[in-house]
Parts: structure tokens; C-alpha cells; sequence
């Protein structure tokens, strides 16, 4: 029998613990063991690890060598050097979008996990789903798509969600909800070719995303959106009418379990690319680059 994949956590937040944590511990099914726990706050480490019978680690080369793959819920800016070692070190790597927070981190993730050999998967939460999947794979079979509309008003920025972190605080929707819509127009439109960027008040960011094929989509992200304006709604217009992309679910912990069941499969069978892999993730943080100098060069930084 194929010994289990000793898979290894690092963060110990609000994510860390609704998701990723109940994702490795119900994944014994797909070959994987929680063995392992890392983060900076040595309590919370020992709490999150007794809670899952893991292991906990401050020391960050102890913890990589007990496990054969790295899942991460961390901030980017924390992930990207904490993966590059991982990588390095011959682990197979779960990440969070976005990939890093800037592009030479960016390069150097992404040559580390190639030079490595080394597989990938990178979380785009809707990208996991069934429903969208089978929506993704209703659309490209029907093709004909001349465009597309996207709008995400999130409230991450709200003082009592738990989701109201530095990094969000400074990077705002284009960092953290524009991934997860750009994954999904790049998948049913085709690769982003170009972007432009416009920013409106707070982080309000307004994009025009151009498409390999010639289609172009329209996307308007924020956090600081109150409760009473949310919404997250997607859609294509084309020859065959309109199609609107199912929701991004409210429970990821299922989602998260795909995509680290496929992350192990691909690592057994020593199969280095998917379609949401670090290659992928680097390449959508080349568009939110792009967009964010051209925000920096006409309205300054995001607020």
C-alpha cells in the first residue's frame, strides 16, 4: 500500500483554522496525513496542532523536513519566501492567491517549483467547485463568447470581518478578489493579453481585461463595500445569449479538498502541471502588476 502524503500547514489564522485545518484533517481518504503545524504565534501553533493530533513547528526547517508537501494560509507577502524554501526543499505546494504580492517574488517562486520539479495547486476557491467547473465546461463547448462582465463588491473591509487583514487593508479588491475573477474569465474567455485599470474611491478597482480571442470582459472589485450593496456576479454574452457563472461558495472547505486531493494525486504520479498551478498563479499576478502600476501612476496607492 502507498504510504500516505505527509502534508504540513503553515498559519494559524482565521483561515488557517475554518478552512485549510478541516480540509487536511477530513482528506485521509485522498492519501493525505495532517502531520504537521507552523506559524509564528508558538500558542497558537500548539493549539491548532492538538486540535488536529499534528505536530506542532517554530522552527521552519524542522517542519519542512517532516512532511513531503506544504499547505499554505498565510498572507502573500509571508507565503511567497516560505514556499520558494519549500520548494527548494523538494515539497509539493499548496498556495493561496495571490501568488506573492510582487513580481520578482513571483519569479522566484515559480522558477523554484520548476527547478524543483515539484508540483503545484493554487486555490482559486471557484476553480474547485463542481458547479463551476461544469459551467466552465458548458462554456467552452458552446464558445462564441464575445465578452464578459464581472462585479465583486466584498466586505472584507467591514470592522467585524475576520477577513479585514493588513495586506487587505493596503491591497485592497484588486488583490484579493480580482484573482479569483480573472481565474475564471481566463479559463472560459481565454488567456489575458492586456489590461487596463482604472481605480475609483477607497479601493475600488475597474478593469478591462483583453482576451487572446479578441473578447473583452469588464470587472469592478472592492472590500469596503457595506453589507447592503454586496454582490459577486460573473457572466458571458456571445452568439448563444448570456451565461452566468455559478457563486462562489460560502463553504470552502470542500473546494480546498479537491484541490489538494489533486495536488497529491499529481504529486504521486509525478505530473507537474494543472491548470491552476504556479505557473497560472504567476501569470494572474502579472495582470494585477500591470494593473496596479497603472493605479499607482494616476491615483496613488489603493486607500
Amino acid at each position: 500500500m502507498t504510504r500516505p502524503l505527509r502534508f504540513g500547514l503553515v498559519g494559524t489564522g482565521y483561515w488557517a483554522r475554518s478552512t485549510h485545518a478541516p480540509a487536511l484533517a477530513a482528506s485521509a481518504a485522498d492519501g493525505i496525513e495532517f502531520t504537521s503545524v507552523w506559524g509564528r504565534n508558538a500558542t497558537a501553533v500548539a493549539e491548532l496542532a492538538a486540535r488536529h493530533q499534528a505536530t506542532p513547528y517554530q522552527d521552519f526547517d524542522a517542519f519542512l523536513a517532516s512532511v513531503d508537501a506544504v499547505d499554505f494560509a498565510v498572507p502573500p507577502d509571508v507565503q511567497a519566501p516560505l514556499a520558494t524554501r519549500a520548494a527548494r526543499a523538494g515539497k509539493h505546494l499548496l498556495l493561496e492567491k495571490p501568488i506573492a504580492l510582487s513580481e520578482p517574488e513571483a519569479d522566484e517562486l515559480a522558477a523554484a517549483v520548476s527547478q524543483a520539479q515539484v508540483a503545484s495547486v493554487v486555490f482559486f476557491t471557484a476553480r474547485f467547485q463542481a458547479d463551476v467547473r461544469a459551467w466552465l465546461a458548458e462554456v467552452t463547448a458552446t464558445g462564441g463568447w464575445a465578452g464578459g462582465q464581472a462585479i465583486w463588491l466584498g466586505t472584507a473591509l467591514q470592522p467585524d470581518s475576520p477577513f479585514n487583514t493588513p495586506w487587505r487593508r493596503v491591497k485592497g479588491g484588486l488583490w484579493d478578489l480580482a484573482p479569483h475573477v480573472i481565474s475564471l474569465l481566463w479559463a472560459s474567455l481565454g488567456p489575458v493579453t492586456a489590461v487596463t485599470a482604472e481605480a475609483g474611491p477607497a479601493d475600488v478597482t475597474h478593469l478591462i481585461l483583453h482576451h487572446t480571442n479578441g473578447a473583452s470582459a469588464s470587472v469592478t472589485v472592492t472590500l469596503s463595500a457595506p453589507e447592503s450593496a454586496a454582490v459577486a456576479r460573473l457572466e458571458l454574452w456571445g452568439t448563444a445569449g448570456r451565461s452566468a457563472a455559478p457563486l462562489e461558495t460560502d463553504q470552502p472547505t470542500a473546494p480546498l479538498r479537491t484541490a489538494l486531493a489533486e495536488l497529491a494525486a499529481n504529486a504521486r504520479a509525478g505530473q507537474l502541471s494543472h491548470p491552476c498551478d504556479v505557473r497560472f498563479g504567476r501569470a494572474v499576478g502579472q495582470v494585477l502588476a500591470d494593473a496596479q502600476h497603472q493605479r499607482d501612476a494616476h491615483h496613488g496607492q489603493p486607500g
